[in-house]
């Protein structure tokens, strides 16, 4: 009957305990910030992983299909059999090649500066459709700008020197034709190749004038006269071909989100780049029969080549499923080639061609962030293990404290397992209450870590630089206070404090902004702000499991209490 009564008062035990002290606080306390610290920081890593997937699926697609150098034939026929398949959407070819671009600008010493840059010939329209390609040119009208009141407004709130308010640097008609105002081809430059753009803290370019660093028109690019481009074919059997130079004008920029693409990367017509690398259709002549005229006979047409063809997947399809399906699909095609006679080029054997999802193919970029997240989330594990120390430190504090306590509760029939059972709950409550504070103070942190970066970059206010000091002088005073009234106690505590606001007050006196966060340097320019709910929730699990864990020794302890010796404690 005793034994009955007790287990009903257990609660209300561990419930008395927790809330008549304020030691069990600072236990809450402490599995808070530890939980905090785990969820802000995985969250954070987890944030810039999902930034650099979405940025390294740039101008990509889901699939791609790839042969370097010498390209895939007929490549026109290929795309219309995967744009047949169920699991497509849309597909683009490319020609991927690298190249030398000679800048309008000069090196100091009379000569023109000369940049390796990554080619690709693109077809804006088609890319478009795989990969947004309308939605990375940089020089456009900004989002929503229809001349309603929306638009108007934001417009507006843009800094005075935003070049966008200037509908001059409007070029979204030129980067998606590729041509200049002659009908000239042109080419899309990546953002960062000009040493002129430079990017600012809200993440916006401006067109630097390098003497006096303000923005200035006349270093916009597509002003600034035309380009070199310089490519050099290479053959099937690797010999390397005369070196190919044309002149273009720059008709756009363009910002993927991705600094290694916009620093080193340029888009030129598709058309232009096949017939500079000879991989545009050609004419095959026998080397045996002779026209009338005395010329090598025509006997046939080698065709265009696309060394890359980029595929988007309908809505609800992976990338997975697409990936095989297109490998079907290039079989089926190369089976019909290979065995149609009037081809005088056969496509490539299927081992020959690469087709793989955009995560496979950027295996070497993305796993080390996922590793290092990994890594992260591993070594602030560790957390538990101080949570757990120091809910055994607090506890066995608590039941030295409480030691008479228990031994009247072993006297009047409470049994061991019922001892045990009130400490554990105790510790159960105890992390349950201090996970989900932890929750709640890293969801304030990580949904303004932008705001609290911004204010952190700013100047400390002018109220709070005066509160700091109007607390440093209470906290002086309550110290005075405790001295008069000979408390150690208070004087410790309130002298502690008082060092720590003057701390506290001096460096917001001395700050006048810091971002660790730069957008000029960093490429994204915000920190990632949303939560990692599995982190979440695994964290709080944790919080929990260790807080009961570090709850159980003193709870133990408290089980083995001798009642007779606990009533003679005095």
């Amino acid at each position: 009957m005793l034994t009955s009564k007790f287990t009903m008062y257990a609660p209300l035990l561990a419930n008395r305990y927790l809330t008549s002290r304020i030691i069990p606080f600072i236990a809450v306390a402490a599995v808070a910030l530890c939980v905090a610290l785990v969820i802000v920081v995985v969250s954070v890593m987890s944030g810039f992983l999902e930034m650099v997937r979405s940025s390294g699926k740039t101008l990509t697609g889901d699939v791609v299909v790839s042969r370097p150098i010498t390209g895939i034939p007929y490549y026109e026929e290929l795309l219309k059999e995967i744009e047949a398949l169920p699991e497509a959407a849309a597909a683009s070819p490319i020609v991927e090649t690298f190249g030398l671009l000679q800048m309008p600008y000069g090196t100091g010493d009379g000569g023109k500066q000369i940049e390796m840059v990554e080619v690709w010939g693109i077809e804006p329209s088609s890319l478009d459709r795989v990969a947004d390609y309308a939605s990375k040119l940089y020089w456009r009208k900004p989002a929503g700008e229809a001349g309603d009141e929306s638009a108007e407004e934001a417009i507006a709130s843009m800094a005075l020197d935003n070049p966008l308010r200037d509908p001059m640097f409007h070029r979204e008609s030129a980067g998606m034709s590729m041509k200049d105002d002659r009908g000239e081809d042109g080419l899309v430059l990546g953002i960062e190749i000009s040493p002129f753009n430079q990017r600012s803290r809200d993440g916006s370019y401006r067109t630097i004038d390098p003497r006096t660093g303000a923005q200035s028109a006349d270093y916009f690019l597509p002003n600034a006269g035309e380009v070199t481009l310089t490519l050099v074919p290479v053959s099937d059997r690797g010999s390397l071909g005369g070196e190919k130079r044309r002149k273009f004008s720059v008709v756009n920029e363009f910002q993927s989100g991705l600094y290694q693409v916009d620093a080193n990367r340029i888009l030129a017509p598709l058309g232009a780049v096949q017939a500079m690398l000879r991989l545009d259709s050609a004419p095959i002549v026998s080397t045996t029969e002779f026209g009338e005229d005395g010329r090598p006979k025509v006997i046939g047409e080698s065709p265009r080549r696309a060394t890359t063809i980029v595929v988007r997947a309908e809505p609800g399809v992976s990338a997975l499923a697409l990936r095989d399906a297109v490998k079907k699909a290039y079989e089926a095609f190369w089976s019909r080639l290979a065995k149609d006679p009037t081809r005088f080029t056969k496509p490539p054997l299927p081992d020959g061609v690469n087709i793989a999802t955009w995560e496979e193919r950027l295996a070497d970029f993305i796993g080390p962030v996922e590793k290092e997240r990994e890594l992260m989330r591993t070594l602030f594990s560790i957390v538990y293990l101080v949570c757990a120390g120091l809910v055994l430190a607090i506890f066995w504090a608590i039941v030295q404290e409480k030691t008479r306590d228990i031994g009247i509760l072993r006297a009047i029939g409470a049994s061991r397992t019922g001892v045990l059972w009130i400490f554990l709950r105790y510790g159960l409550l105890i992390g349950i209450a201090g996970s989900l504070l932890g929750v709640l103070i890293a969801w304030a942190v990580v949904a303004r870590i932008n705001d609290i970066h911004g204010m952190l970059g700013s100047p400390a206010p002018l109220w709070l630089k005066v509160g700091s000091w109007l607390a440093v002088v209470g906290a002086l005073a309550m110290a005075v206070r405790g001295v008069r009234r000979a408390s150690a106690l208070h004087t410790v505590l309130w002298s502690f404090l008082s060092i720590a606001l003057i701390l506290i007050s001096v460096v917001l006196l001395l700050h006048h902004g810091f971002l660790v966060w730069d957008p000029s340097v960093y490429y994204f320019s915000r920190i990632p702000s949303s939560l990692d709910l599995v982190t979440a929730a695994t964290t709080v699990l944790g919080g929990v499991i260790f807080s009961v864990v570090g709850a159980s020794i003193p709870a133990a302890r408290a089980a083995d209490t001798d009642p007779v010796k606990s009533l003679r404690y005095d």
